[in-house]
């Protein structure tokens, strides 16, 4: 899911719980109560997820699963403005409630079963297991509920829907509106394919009678357009009209607030040629957009700071390395600075914090950016996610000593096996970029990575696969002239040990014993 402007994006995405809710795991046996009720109203299902499947459909209720983790800023705000919701609560009544924390036992084996990585992920299931619709936590509550709603009271799943729709089949428009709200960014590939996202956003958005829904699909389809080697026949004159007209309305753009918030660099590069006539009166009307919504006080507060900050994104398109105007330092200091002083709620401050240090940090001020990051340490209940946007703003400056302690301090306070995994290679990857000399300390850091992944159950599942193989990519990258070859050699047989351990027939088997392969590069 992508709630922040593109470089705070990488940190969201690099790496949320529902704060009193019982974590299910693959093991845990039911309780004597089918639910327990948080201090939020909501009955979070108490048991093993197959036992939660058996109660939904004996009572004939369909299933809500959230995958998330407790650090993640956009799990934070979920869990802030929707989930607290009393409409939310009320509705929580129609199916049964179940929250996986990644972190949890046999979490990420869970997460290769519902093909789920990145968190938040949030699932309507029928209640005979089906999968109805992934709903998109990036949308206000209000919309998010509206989704809800309608994907609870669908006659079939999206899949099918999607099926329908390209074939030509007439849909209602609730149909219509579950297709535009699909969580594209969290399907995972299972309605469409990467490759063919663009070509089939575009054709559903042709074919979709015109308003909101046809709208959304039309701007979603750009973006999936704007991602890397996907621009190819992309007309621009078309697509710069299109986004003109989107963010010149108010209405249309406040519907559509989340992709015009999260991608406008991206879009705007699709759709205009550098330095042209054409890019200049889009950004500008953009930049009003981005005023009018920072200004919303219908919107969340992490909301505003991403259109304040789509505002910087926006001045840096053509001069990525120029000064700011002073009148937009100025506001992206104040906006910060009210949402630090206005937010009280723990969850919130999660997501509040971290758009409003990206924020800082995407405008160049670094030293404003370390001091709201700093303060927030003895707050926060997940500390070390800061800590590596901390390391991140020191890289920035050029200062690696800064990055790599901001690094290590962030893989010692981390917490839970698969957020461990994570912070270690964020830490092992930042040896490898910033002092690749260090081969002493690297070597050290990756044997404690290894170790712990050798006491850990369903190791080399989903989201825990993803990081091993990246990681293992730059460790052979490292090596890529040999001379660091005894290193991996070591570390090859300590991970061979690891996978030694692990049954013949797992397929984690085959997935470690690839890892640190020679010819994986």
């Amino acid at each position: 899911m992508k709630t922040l402007s593109a470089a705070a994006a990488m940190f969201a995405t690099l790496m949320c719980a529902t704060a009193p809710a019982t974590a299910l795991t693959a093991t845990a046996k039911p309780a004597a109560a089918d639910a327990t009720t948080t201090a939020e109203g909501i009955n979070w299902y108490d048991g093993d997820v197959d036992a939660a499947f058996a109660f939904a459909k004996a009572h004939n209720k369909p299933l809500f699963l959230y995958w998330g983790a407790s650090w993640c800023p956009p799990c934070n705000q979920v869990k802030a403005t929707i989930f607290n919701r009393q409409g939310f609560i009320e509705r929580s009544r129609f199916f049964v409630p179940v929250h996986i924390d990644g972190d949890s036992a046999g979490a990420q084996k869970l997460g290769e079963r519902f093909k789920v990585r990145g968190y938040p992920t949030m699932i309507l299931f029928k209640p005979d297991g089906t999968e109805i619709t992934r709903l998109p936590g990036e949308i206000d509550a209000d919309r998010y509920l509206q989704t809800l709603t309608l994907g609870i009271s669908a006659n079939r799943p999206v899949k099918q829907t999607l099926q329908a729709a390209l074939a030509g089949a007439k849909l209602t428009a609730d149909e219509w509106r579950l297709l535009a709200y699909y969580s594209w960014d969290t399907d995972e590939q299972q309605l469409v394919g990467s490759k063919e996202l663009w070509s089939t956003l575009k054709r559903l958005a042709a074919a979709c009678p015109a308003g909101d829904s046809a709208n959304r699909l039309a701007l979603s389809a750009l973006v999936a357009a704007a991602k890397p080697g996907e621009t190819a026949g992309v007309d621009k004159t078309s697509a710069a009209a299109q986004l003109t007209k989107a963010v010149a309305d108010a209405r249309v753009a406040r519907e559509n607030m989340d992709i015009l918030t999260n991608y406008p660099a991206e879009l705007v590069q699709l759709a205009t040629s550098p330095k042209s006539p054409a890019r200049a009166k889009l950004i500008a009307a953009w930049n009003l957009a981005m005023q009018r919504l920072s200004g919303d006080r219908t919107l969340s507060k992490t909301d505003r700071l991403q259109a304040t900050a789509a505002q910087v994104s926006l001045a840096r398109i053509d001069t990525p390395d120029g000064a700011l105007a002073p009148a937009l330092l100025k506001d992206v200091r104040q906006s910060v600075a009210q949402a630090d002083s206005a937010t009280t709620d723990a969850y919130e401050r999660q997501s509040v914090i971290n758009a409003g240090a990206h924020a800082l940090s995407d405008a160049g001020l670094l030293d404003d950016s370390d001091s709201l990051l700093k303060a927030e340490l003895k707050r926060s209940h997940a500390p070390y996610y800061f800590m590596l946007s901390l390391a991140s703003n020191a890289k920035k400056r050029g200062d690696k000593t800064g990055a790599i302690n901001w690094y290590e301090q962030a893989y010692q306070a981390a917490q839970g096996p698969a957020t461990r995994l994570q912070w270690g290679a964020a830490y092992l990857s930042g040896l490898l970029e910033l002092t690749p000399q260090d081969e002493g300390r690297i070597e050290k850091v990756a044997r404690t990575v290894l170790q712990e992944l050798g006491g850990t159950q369903n190791a080399f599942y989903e989201r825990n696969r993803t990081v091993l193989e990246r990681l293992a990519k730059k460790l052979n990258a490292w090596n890529g002239d040999g001379k660091h070859q005894a290193v991996l050699g070591r570390l090859r047989q300590q991970l061979d040990t690891v996978c030694g351990k692990l049954p013949a027939a797992d397929a984690q088997r085959a997935t470690c014993q690839g890892l640190l392969s020679p010819t994986r590069v």
